[in-house]
């Protein structure tokens, strides 16, 4: 039960992977990741309500809350708010692709901070999967080079050195949002888990996180205008797309604990994985949402989910 727990919550990321691209554009002022904050802290206060109701409530400790509060900040806001942006500019399956940086980030961060041992599949996955990342940056570089050769660069654009025109570059595809993304969920995951430790009750800790995500947004909001568009754009008008993207998120992150409560951790990490591979179907025979899809993109999708699921079984 707990391995269909997992591939479901891997078709419903690909799914939500999906449903943002065809919700969005690059300038599309609202992403849904507002709205998705506010579904999963909805569904997520539902489950733990109706838990706690029939089971018994968890004991609330102040350390867990905070442990969960900061979960929240990196997972529901900085890690979801990027990783929509991050489909918004790169597309749904290149997005994905990156997303697998983040189990990566987990390990190097138990590695050098928690001082885990390092293995050979491990090691492994850690080269799968930045080499996949590599590839896709690299496609991007030369596509945007080639296309560059076409227009004329302005003046403004010879200055500075070439470093900083690469990384400028770089950063307008979108990498940089899918890496900082992947890294707040990395470090998100394991202050999750200090405060399961303490508050042992995983839809409480996302539905305590949801909130804090949404208080940050609505904070940020106060000073910035692409904040407030999104709030009143989440409230004003409906989008179907983004409003399944919401659902499918929620639902993917709800499957995913409920996996983790039947089967091991690493079983559930590689089987939700596939993800990519969700996505990249999805995005080419069923929701056809024309990402211009290449051999190498296909390649560098599955050798990023293989070198998760080497990881996962390290």
């Amino acid at each position: 039960m707990g391995d269909l727990l997992a591939l479901l919550a891997a078709f419903s990321f690909g799914c939500a992977n999906v449903m943002v691209k065809k919700g969005t554009d690059q300038n599309s002022v609202n992403n849904g990741a507002f709205l998705s904050i506010l579904i999963t802290f909805f569904l997520a206060g539902c489950i733990a309500f109706g838990r706690g109701m029939l089971e018994g409530w968890v004991i609330f400790t102040t350390v867990g809350i905070w442990w969960f509060v900061l979960a929240g900040i990196l997972t529901a806001f900085i890690g979801r708010t990027l990783l929509f942006t991050s489909i918004q500019h790169l597309g749904s399956v290149r997005a994905s692709a990156i997303k697998r940086l983040n189990p990566l980030f987990a390990v190097l961060i138990g590695i050098f901070f928690l001082h885990e041992a390092l293995n050979t599949w491990i090691l492994i996955g850690i080269i799968c999967i930045f080499g996949s990342s590599a590839v896709l940056m690299y496609e991007s570089f030369i596509t945007t080079k080639k296309n560059k050769k076409n227009t004329a660069a302005s003046k403004q654009d010879q200055r500075g050195n070439g470093r900083f025109r690469i990384l400028k570059m770089i950063a307008s595809f979108g990498y940089v949002y899918g890496i900082v993304s992947a890294l707040a969920y990395a470090i998100g995951y394991v202050v999750r888990k200090e405060g399961l430790e303490e508050m042992p009750d995983p839809y409480v800790g996302t539905m305590i996180g949801a909130l804090v995500g949404i208080m940050v947004f609505l904070f940020l909001s106060l000073f910035q205008k692409r904040y407030r568009q999104s709030i009143k754009s989440t409230f004003s008008s409906f989008q179907p797309w983004l409003f399944g993207a919401g659902i499918a998120t929620s639902a993917g992150q709800i499957l995913y604990f409920a996996a983790l409560l039947q089967s091991g951790v690493s079983q559930v990490a590689i089987i939700a994985s596939t993800d990519v591979i969700f996505t990249l179907l999805l995005s080419s025979l069923v929701f056809k949402t024309h990402e211009g899809i290449t051999k190498t993109v296909i390649f560098a999708s599955i050798t990023a989910m293989v070198g998760a699921g080497f990881i996962a079984s390290g």
